[in-house]
């Protein structure tokens, strides 16, 4: 097997991490190593990585409602006056805040985020265009990018997602708003987002129940009366907490947000410090989803990229051999009524001499036909594969391990595992998954003293 470079993208994520984060620094490694078992299977080309597939970014979503509170409180946290996606009942973009020393902001297409995968939108557009056909090239009117001069933006990604309360709930705005939150570390939510039932917050509701065990959630409570009246402020978080639990919302963390226009100190009121001290664990929550997502890539190729190729193959064989079954019942009926009308064909078949010249000139015809029915069948094979590929948003190139199954021998014989698909292959996937776990349990382990404990335990 071809040894495959490391891609200039796993290259430049082994530079970012190489000081600070070591557990990352070897999931790179372990990224790596599957991407040579991808690329001998035929899976990815030589500059592409698995690794791509996800944002390593620590990635912070804002979602709110129809009022000003998360506008307020973007300008106030991130220090900014500029107008940012959101802050208008109106605004319907999906805007990506991203750290800039520049004083002067800068906004960006769409298509910055779509065709760069460091982004958490990376090719979006391909999804957008299978949910709605034409949809796919209006990437703009669903994402930009602003960069903005604020300290707590630094090596974070905030997502400013539309007022739920002002957009419909089409099928791209759902699946957008499902993708941030699964995509996300850490989610705020602003309870006006609760105060008027739309569709759409049907379907937020739904997504939050799905992932609300995963400790992402914080929802921040716009309560300007709080600044006047501070014994009300239990209150109001308990009220907030019976109406989420009656939509089924059991998880999260409460915090009250006062009225940024009275407040004396807009960026460092104490309910920043609750979203400060919150915030400093979203790198670590990084490091988790990344190891998850490993973990995930690692059984896809098993549990649905090998399955999916394992179908094409087995259709393949089955059509490939109907239809020779069928040439031969013509060959044999043809027999059959050549003995009818002539009766000499038993005797040929029985012959010594000229059986088997009747048997090697029917495997000189069949077996030629068989190799070119293969080959035809397989185009549509290949096109099935690349339509499952695109459906179920696959990196991987399903198509091309199929073909590596289209040699001399493999066309003649029954075979249903693909080819370079064997023990040898399970076990390194095997080898990869330990890998991951073994890195999870680094990662726990640097923060707690399981170690020091045992060491320093009495024998």
């Amino acid at each position: 097997m071809a040894e495959k470079t490391v891609s200039k993208y796993l290259s430049n994520l082994e530079k970012h991490f190489a000081n600070d984060n070591p557990v990352l620094l070897n999931a790179v490694k372990v990224f790596h190593d599957l991407d040579q078992l991808e690329f001998d299977l035929g899976l990815i080309e030589n500059e592409e990585t698995t690794a791509s597939k996800y944002s390593w970014w620590p990635i912070v979503s804002l979602i709110g409602g129809n009022s000003t509170a998360k506008s307020r409180f973007i300008n106030s946290y991130l220090g900014t006056d500029q107008l940012l996606s959101g802050i208008q009942a109106s605004s319907h973009k999906f805007t990506v805040l991203v750290y800039n020393n520049q004083a002067t902001p800068a906004t960006l297409p769409g298509t910055a985020l779509d065709v760069d995968h460091r982004y958490p939108f990376y090719q979006v557009s391909q999804k957008i265009e299978q949910l709605q056909p034409s949809e796919g090239r209006r990437i703009n009117a669903y994402l930009e990018l602003k960069t903005i001069s604020s300290e707590r933006l630094k090596g974070k990604l905030f997502i400013d997602a539309p007022n739920v309360s002002a957009t419909s709930a089409t099928p791209v705005m759902s699946m957008l708003t499902s993708h941030i939150i699964e995509n996300s570390d850490l989610v705020l939510v602003f309870c006006d987002v609760f105060e008027t039932p739309t569709s759409l917050m049907n379907e937020l509701v739904q997504q939050i129940t799905l992932h609300q065990d995963t400790n992402k959630f914080i929802y921040l409570i716009d309560a300007p009366a709080a600044a006047f009246y501070p014994t009300k402020s239990s209150e109001i978080i308990s009220s907030w907490q019976r109406r989420l639990a009656d939509i089924g919302l059991n998880t999260g963390q409460f915090i009250l947000l006062p009225n940024q226009e009275h407040s004396v100190n807009t960026q460092s009121p104490p309910q920043f410090i609750e979203i400060d001290q919150r915030l400093a664990n979203v790198e670590h929550d990084r490091s988790y989803r990344i190891l998850n997502a490993l973990e995930k890539s690692i059984h896809e190729i098993e549990n649905v990229v090998i399955p999916e190729v394992k179908d094409g193959i087995t259709i393949w064989k089955e059509r490939v051999n109907m239809a020779s079954l069928l040439i031969l019942g013509a060959i044999a009926m043809l027999a059959v009524f050549a003995e009818l009308q002539l009766g000499i064909v038993i005797d040929l078949l029985f012959d010594p001499i000229t059986g088997p010249i009747i048997v090697l000139a029917v495997i000189s015809i069949m077996l030629p036909l068989h190799l070119i029915m293969s080959k035809l069948q397989a185009k549509f094979i290949i096109n099935r594969l690349n339509t499952r590929r695109k459906s179920l948003h696959l990196m991987e190139n399903l198509a091309e391990l199929f073909e590596s199954n289209l040699t001399f021998s493999r066309m003649l014989l029954t075979f249903s595992e693909p080819a370079g698909w064997n023990k040898k292959t399970k076990a390194r996937l095997t080898q990869l998954s330990d890998k991951t776990k073994d890195l999870v349990q680094a990662l726990n382990d640097s923060f707690s003293t399981y170690s020091d404990r045992n060491s320093n335990s009495p024998d």
